[in-house]
């Protein structure tokens, strides 16, 4: 299973909060955090062959443009499933990561699914009901290996295009 992830600049290694307007790009490879998520992907016969990666500041000011070119990037790609995220207690990486997973859920025949703690209320609220939104806890909260299986079980459900309904009631917001 081929996985593209979608991150902020910090969850890129390319910045902090002193770097929101890194503009958009991306690595035909596993860059940053995508080492989290590496032995629960081998688990579920998964890598990650690429990541995208844009400032949530840069994404705040630009995001139709941001939306059009990750999409068309996405299917460049064309990985089997796309993870956006894990955005943690970050909610303008939250919202990113939202507003991208449904955006090309949307415009391709790519599944995507986010991830990110419930102090993301807001960006739940208003998304939960159109993506699946795995449940994690904040950076440095208890769970986190659990959350990242339970996000790579979904994007393994997701690629091969099984019913995830049961599998996100117990997963997802």
């Amino acid at each position: 299973m081929k996985v593209l992830m979608i991150f902020d600049q910090t969850q890129a290694g390319l910045g902090g909060k002193e770097n929101p307007n890194l503009p958009l790009g991306g690595k035909g490879m596993a860059i940053g955090s995508a080492s989290m998520l590496e032995s629960y992907l081998k688990e579920v016969d998964g890598k990650v062959t690429a990541c995208l990666y844009c400032g949530d500041g840069f994404f705040r000011e630009n995001t139709e443009e941001v939306k059009m070119k990750m999409v068309a990037m996405v299917k460049k790609m064309n990985p089997d499933v796309v993870i956006c995220g894990p955005a943690f207690n970050y909610a303008g990486y939250a919202e990113m990561c939202a507003v991208l997973a449904n955006e090309i859920n949307n415009k391709t025949d790519i599944p995507a699914i986010a991830a990110m703690s419930k102090e993301c209320e807001n960006v739940i609220a208003n998304y939960k009901d159109i993506v699946n939104i795995v449940e994690m806890p904040k950076k440095g909260g208890i769970g986190l290996s659990e959350s990242l299986r339970h996000i790579c079980k979904l994007a393994q459900k997701k690629a091969a295009k099984e019913d995830v309904a049961e599998y996100t009631k117990e997963i997802c917001y």
